[in-house]
Order: C-alpha cells, then structure tokens, then sequence
C-alpha cells in the first residue's frame, strides 16, 4: 500500500462532493479524505498501486482545483 499526501484548495463539505466521484472512480484508490479543517487542506489517497502523483494533481486541477504534492 501507497499513501499520496496533497496540498489542495478544496476548503468547504460542497466541494468535496464535487470532487467525490471522480476519486471513487479510480478503482486504484483504496481510500482517501480531505482534511478540510487543516490549514493546507490535506487530501490523503491510500493506494494499492503505482498511482502517479501527477495523475492526482492533474485529475483535481483539470476539475478546477489546485493540488500540490505536500512535502514534510
């Protein structure tokens, strides 16, 4: 298992939901949240897989959000 941990703008429940299907539909992503009461609105994705980073980041920011790989 792979844990993929994101910087992202999605701040309110409301988008979270727009953001829902299309994480739910990458049969890779075993699990995954939006800590929307964190300052950097961390999107936490566990993965069985070799998901790519830049698939994520590209996959929320073509749905009209940033996301940035959050660094220790």
């Amino acid at each position: 298992m792979k844990l993929l941990i994101f910087k992202t703008d999605i701040k309110t429940k409301k988008k979270i939901k727009t953001i829902k299907p299309l994480l739910n539909g990458l049969s890779t992503i075993i699990n995954w949240s939006i800590d929307i009461e964190d300052i950097d609105n961390v999107l936490r994705i566990e993965t069985s897989e070799n998901l790519d980073e830049k698939d994520i980041i590209n996959l929320v920011k073509t749905n009209g959000f940033n996301c940035e790989v959050l660094t220790d």
